[in-house]
């Protein structure tokens, strides 16, 4: 009778009721189809772009792995500022979202300019580190010019993209995904037109190869702004913190104080976890070019089965900030592992499904057999490695919910670099291992992580209200 009492328990600590369901999949739904058609299309792009060359998709690839430390930059440094919003939120404090969608101005301005020095000051040696020393001077040359022609028209899109961002997660935030869904679906319908239409010249559109797929996105990032803007601003008497938004600056200075003292080290976080995973591209491309191409197509694959443990850490962002604002300390902890719960066995499906499409999917690449088949087992890899994902980022963002920032940094960036870049140096550099167990090696030290962020969530220490009741939400945990 214990025993079945007992598991009658622990299940209820995992598996919730319609309500919560229905809850979870009103957040979710709107961002996993948005994830969905986004990565789809991202994999149409590859495609098309693998159709021009292998040493394009490799060029493509590169570049896109460079910006993806601005992006992430820009989803770190608007953190700070979305925990407070989101307890505001919460807190029905439309006053105090307004001040903190003000600081995510200030902060993204600041990271396009750092970001525009950074890529029109040093381009080519940052390219150069991902190729491989037994690459021909012919093939670095060309594969240098790729990337060139492909930054130089994507820097146009970095504003754009980081003021939809500022619009975008601050209207999550207030419980708003529909609208963000919508613009980003449009957006990427655009990018996939104009990419079919500019790399191979259809239609009497000049034929631009990697220059147009850069063309592509940079409009499409324009479309989604256009139409997260307008929406919000027509639609200011449902969007009440955009009312008076921009009549000043003012922000109170306490409330720019603590975003700064959360938010830095998210920002610092995310810089140093997408240079990590630049850096682990970089040991692999010691393999040679091949590999890089290889590992572009696996992790554009894998990202379309990636979104539902991707789109969770949304619904734990909200779900479970909105109930710390609220100072309902027990629904945050059991939402927590609830979510948790459901993302694993969601994961463990889309593994399944990895594992039973890796070998059909890489073959629609124009590109070498071997390319494929080294593609094919990584996505392998990438299919066993799911639930840990899973858990790995649920964990991060329970943890980022109640403002621990510290906690979040060593557990993400401070892994990374301590222990998944020293064990791909190593595995790359001073053993002779083919890239299929290297790569398998650095992702299983993922356990490593899971195990600390479970033993860290389980503790309660991430349980806070940052915004009021401190200590009455301390004190119940």
């Amino acid at each position: 009778m214990q025993k079945t009492r007992s598991r009658g328990t622990f299940l209820s600590k995992l598996i919730g009721d319609r309500a919560f369901y229905s809850v979870v999949l009103s957040i979710v739904i709107p961002v996993i189809i948005q994830n969905t058609v986004t990565n789809v299309v991202s994999l149409l792009d590859n495609v098309m772009v693998g159709r021009v060359g292998t040493l394009e998709m490799s060029s493509v690839a590169i570049v896109n792995q460079l910006l993806f430390i601005f992006n992430l930059c820009i989803f770190g440094g608007l953190a700070g500022a979305g925990i407070f919003a989101t307890q505001y939120a919460g807190a029905k404090d439309n006053e105090g979202v307004r001040h903190c969608f003000r600081v995510k101005w200030m902060i993204a301005l600041a990271m396009v300019a750092v970001a525009l020095a950074v890529f029109l000051l040093i381009p080519k040696p940052l390219i150069s580190i991902y190729l491989a020393e037994g690459t021909s001077a012919q093939e670095v040359e060309a594969t240098l010019s790729f990337s060139m022609e492909y930054l130089m028209i994507m820097l146009w899109g970095l504003l754009p993209f980081a003021v939809s961002q500022i619009y975008s997660s601050t209207l999550r935030e207030v419980g708003e995904t529909k609208l963000p869904m919508l613009a980003g679906v449009v957006a990427i319908l655009v990018n996939l037109v104009f990419n079919y239409l500019l790399i191979f010249g259809k239609f009497g559109f000049p034929e631009l190869g990697v220059g147009g797929a850069a063309i592509a996105t940079v409009l499409s990032r324009y479309v989604e702004l256009a139409i997260i803007v307008v929406y919000t601003h027509v639609r200011k008497d449902h969007f009440l913190f955009i009312n008076g938004a921009y009549r000043s600056l003012y922000v109170p200075g306490p409330l720019m104080g603590d975003i700064m003292k959360k938010g830095m080290p998210l920002l610092v976080n995310e810089f140093f976890w997408s240079a990590g995973m630049a850096m682990l591209l970089q040991c692999y491309s010691v393999r040679g070019l091949d590999v890089v191409a290889a590992c572009n197509i696996a992790t554009t694959v894998s990202n379309l089965f990636k979104v539902v443990f991707l789109s969770m850490g949304n619904a734990v962002a909200i779900m479970v900030g909105q109930a710390l604002g609220a100072n309902e300390v027990e629904r945050a902890k059991d939402t927590a592992w609830k979510l948790m719960a459901l993302s694993v066995m969601c994961n463990v499906v889309m593994g399944v499904m990895i594992l039973l499409l890796a070998p059909a999917i890489p073959q629609i690449y124009n590109t070498e057999q071997h390319v494929r088949d080294i593609a094919t087992d990584l996505l392998d890899v990438i299919a066993v490695m799911m639930p840990l994902y899973a858990i790995a980022h649920c964990c991060y963002f329970t943890l980022r919910s109640g403002g621990r920032t510290i906690i979040t940094f060593i557990f993400d960036s401070g892994y990374t670099w301590c222990i998944c870049v020293p064990g791909a140096y190593i595995l790359a550099h001073l053993t002779q291992l083919p890239i299929v167990p290297l790569y398998f090696g650095v992702q299983a030290l993922e356990l490593i992580k899971v195990i600390f962020g479970l033993i860290l969530v389980k503790n309660g220490l991430w349980v806070r209200n940052i915004v009021g009741g401190d200590k009455d939400a301390e004190a119940a945990c």
